[in-house]
């Protein structure tokens, strides 16, 4: 089993910054890849980016290129998002989930097997 706990979720105007934390514990995450999905309402949960525990390689989503750094820091068993110059279409649930090494695509939810309990990030116009 592994848990995760996102924190950082707030209200920020457009061309903001947030800084969202997802912390891991539980069974070792080092053969995971770690994504970051959002849901606004009304609308399907979407891949925001990902990174591969062991290795470090990164994968964003079109929307967010550019803007969005996903980071981890190993000692910490911690994955960042770090969102910079904001939209208001950014504002959602972002979700912290963990894929198992080989579970299908990346970029998909139903490829992750855990799931925190999500951060609420309003960016206001």
């Amino acid at each position: 089993q592994v848990q995760l706990v996102e924190s950082g979720g707030g209200l920020v105007q457009a061309g903001g910054s947030l800084r969202l934390s997802c912390a891991a514990s539980g069974r070792t995450v080092s053969d995971y890849t770690m994504g970051w999905f959002r849901q606004a309402p009304g609308k399907e949960r979407e891949f925001v980016a990902a990174i591969t525990w062991s290795s470090g390689s990164t994968y964003y989503a079109d929307s967010v290129k550019g803007r969005f750094t996903i980071s981890r820091d190993n000692a910490k068993n911690t994955v960042y998002l770090q969102m910079n110059s904001l939209k208001p279409e950014d504002t959602g649930v972002y979700y912290c989930a963990a894929r198992p090494f080989g579970s299908g695509s990346r970029y998909s939810a139903a490829a992750y097997t855990y799931w925190g309990q999500g951060t609420q990030v309003t960016v206001s116009s």
